[in-house]
């Protein structure tokens, strides 16, 4: 089996104005950066708009049809706050982030390939449930593990988030819900201000806080040392991962200083715990990282490290 790659060209259409990080040459360059010979074996997939059933197992349905009423004219932008913004193609593009994470679980649930990554924006890890933010409008990795445990029975469903800022909208959404286990190592303090270590749910929740300038030593260590023996204590059924690359030394929004070789270790020590558990069943959602070469760079790391499993 191989790996599946998730995306659709809607993702380019939104639009979030010049200047903003967020912006669509994020994915063109990781799409790019898997066109390469050595990613010819991909599955390559389109993303479907996710539906409402879906939507609704994370978010109320006043959430729901808040973000998918806002319409602006072409060339217009809609701020939601001083992050967030829409464009014309904003909803649509919303709809096939969230859809890209539900066919991921699909792909490797049905088993027409072993993991799959979902290239798509809008990033989903900071929307919680009533709340659009920090870029995000749907919490695309809470919606694919609903749909994992609506759709596929699966009772332990872990999400493992190394984006550079802490996944609120992940933890908001699971913190009293032990079915669901949440680990995220990110710079501490930092944007969004949340995710101490003292913050662990049920239980369920793992954080792992790095001081700014921590190098991809520190990182190894917060995940070899606390997320990963918790990830594999929880014994999960499916792992979702939150794949932001924004840690990485190069990016503008942090400063952490992780190197493109460390996001590829993390990748296969996350699999290890797959095989253990899962049947190898891995699903990888693309969140931040705002360097463009370093964040195709990283993906193409990540990617890679996936297919030679």
């Amino acid at each position: 089996m191989s790996v599946a790659l998730i995306t659709h060209p809607a993702c380019l259409t939104h639009d979030t104005g010049m200047w903003h990080p967020e912006c669509p040459d994020r994915l063109r360059y990781v799409l790019r950066a898997l066109e390469t010979e050595e990613f010819h074996p991909l599955l390559r997939e389109q993303a479907p708009q996710a539906t409402f059933e879906q939507l609704h197992r994370v978010h109320p349905k006043a959430h729901i049809d808040h973000i998918l009423s806002i319409h602006p004219a072409e060339g217009e932008i809609h701020e939601i706050d001083g992050d967030t913004v829409m464009s014309s193609g904003s909803a649509e593009a919303a709809l096939r982030s969230a859809g890209g994470a539900v066919m991921a679980v699909d792909a490797v649930m049905e088993g027409w390939a072993r993991s799959a990554f979902s290239a798509t924006r809008p990033p989903g890890h900071h929307a919680e449930r009533a709340k659009a933010m920090g870029f995000c409008f749907f919490a695309n990795a809470a919606i694919a593990a609903r749909h994992a445990q609506a759709h596929w029975g699966r009772k332990r469903v872990a999400i493992v988030d190394f984006d550079v800022h802490h996944g609120n909208g992940s933890q908001d959404i699971f913190e009293c819900d032990d079915s669901v286990f949440y680990g995220s190592s990110h710079q501490f303090p930092c944007y969004p201000g949340t995710g101490d270590v003292h913050e662990t749910g049920r239980g369920n929740v793992c954080n792992a806080t790095l001081a700014p300038g921590a190098t991809g030593v520190e990182f190894r260590a917060a995940w070899a040392g606390k997320i990963l023996p918790a990830l594999d204590a929880f014994a999960p059924e499916l792992i979702i991962v939150s794949a932001g690359f924004d840690a990485h030394k190069a990016d503008p929004l942090a400063q952490l200083r992780v190197e493109t070789a460390d996001f590829g270790w993390l990748t296969a020590e996350l699999l290890t715990v797959a095989r253990k558990h899962c049947g190898g069943r891995l699903v990888s959602l693309l969140e931040g990282g705002y360097d463009l070469q370093a964040l195709a760079a990283c993906a193409a790391a990540h990617v890679r490290a996936l297919m030679n499993e």
